[in-house]
């Protein structure tokens, strides 16, 4: 279709003129040569002015920038084209780091929950927007050394909040730091945004081994102890724990609609993983909540506050700490705690780790990674049942 070589027979000479023209002058960027090309093109194109570039994506993207093309316009053009035309289009709507975060917060708030767009909103402020030279990169010009770079700022970076605040970043804490903006990179990635992921594809990837195995493990003695140094109503917050191994913060968040006293079934929200639930309870489980929902109205949280308001981090956090250090508890025990243990017990005691993991609200992966090693004794009485 294209028949390049005897294109080239008709105006080798002056080619090849051209190109001794240059090595004599030693003029490479801009000089005679360019100046003669602008002078003559113009003419050419009956024109006032031309401008010479260094390639004919530099020419599409001019032209493109000239025309006032930008974020959100749409631009045709034709499939039958060299893969220039595209690359000039996405640089004329160029998306920088910032657009990727902003993009990313839109996307969980459309499909996840808005505490998981308010999270990765503090992240990206905290550890990627607070350095305007890395926010505004366009996408398309980030590099594997501008993602090296970011990793070993956010590595020296001290913690912000918990236990170790102001101390050097754990593996563990700098994963998840890491995730948020690693995912907010391949969606703009997979929506097209950018052609490739290279420049953070191998820059970003995960620290192995960071999250290790939960240790603290309550016995159901311990469990009890912890609600009974409790006020009555942080007792009964952590009692709902104790039963159902919901995250803290989903316990928190129910309603006492959520919760259907004729079928015994509890319905939870998105809780982490954006997806919602429902939890037949057993028996003495079901009477607990019925309980707690007794003289509410069905817009009211179930499990509340003496004053009737929604539990919260920040209203849990230091009578907890109280609880467990009147109950003599390990350190380190939170509310978290008692969802490990309760899941820990599950596993244990032989339920299988998909219907943990959706009971729980997280992935199969997940529970096999922090609780398969509990299954080892299931595993043992399974083959002890093989012997003949």
């Amino acid at each position: 279709m294209l028949d390049l070589k005897r294109q080239y027979a008709s105006i080798k000479d002056d080619v090849t003129a051209a190109v001794e023209r240059v090595l004599t002058t030693q003029y490479f960027i801009g000089g005679p040569e360019l100046d003669a090309f602008e002078r003559e093109s113009a003419a050419y194109l009956g024109v006032g002015a031309s401008l010479g570039c260094s390639s004919g994506t530099d020419a599409l993207w001019l032209a493109l920038a000239a025309a006032g093309a930008g974020p959100g316009m749409a631009v045709v053009t034709t499939p039958f084209s060299f893969f220039a035309s595209v690359s000039a289009i996405l640089r004329a709507g160029a998306t920088t780091v910032r657009d990727v975060c902003r993009k990313y917060v839109d996307y969980l708030r459309s499909v996840k929950t808005a505490r998981a767009a308010d999270d990765a909103e503090a992240r990206f402020r905290n550890y990627v927007l607070n350095n305007e030279r890395l926010a505004a990169v366009e996408l398309s010009k980030l590099t594997p050394s501008h993602m090296e770079a970011w990793r070993n700022r956010l590595r020296e970076m001290p913690t912000r909040s918990g236990g170790h605040r102001g101390e050097r970043r754990s593996d563990s804490t700098l994963n998840r730091d890491m995730t948020c903006f690693r995912a907010a990179l391949n969606l703009a990635y997979a929506d097209g945004l950018v052609t490739s992921d290279f420049a953070w594809r191998r820059k970003l990837v995960p620290v192995k081994n960071a999250d290790r195995r939960r240790e603290l493990y309550l016995k159901r003695a311990q469990r009890k102890k912890f609600i009974e140094k409790a006020s009555p109503d942080l007792g009964q917050f952590l009692r709902g724990l104790a039963l159902v191994p919901l995250r803290p913060g989903a316990l928190a968040a129910l309603r006492v609609a959520d919760y259907d006293s004729h079928l015994k079934v509890l319905k939870v929200g998105k809780d982490k993983n954006g997806q919602e639930r429902k939890i037949k309870l057993p028996e003495t489980t079901a009477k607990f909540f019925a309980e707690a929902s007794k003289s509410k109205l069905p817009g009211d949280p179930l499990v509340s506050r003496a004053d009737g308001k929604a539990w919260d981090k920040d209203a849990w956090k230091w009578p907890v700490k109280a609880a467990a250090e009147a109950a003599k508890l390990p350190a380190g025990t939170t509310a978290y705690t008692l969802r490990h243990s309760v899941i820990s017990d599950l596993v244990h005691d032989g339920l299988d780790l998909l219907t943990v993991a959706q009971i729980s609200g997280t992935s199969v992966a997940m529970i096999e990674r922090h609780y398969g090693h509990l299954r080892s004794d299931v595993a043992a009485g399974a083959l002890a049942r093989l012997a003949l």
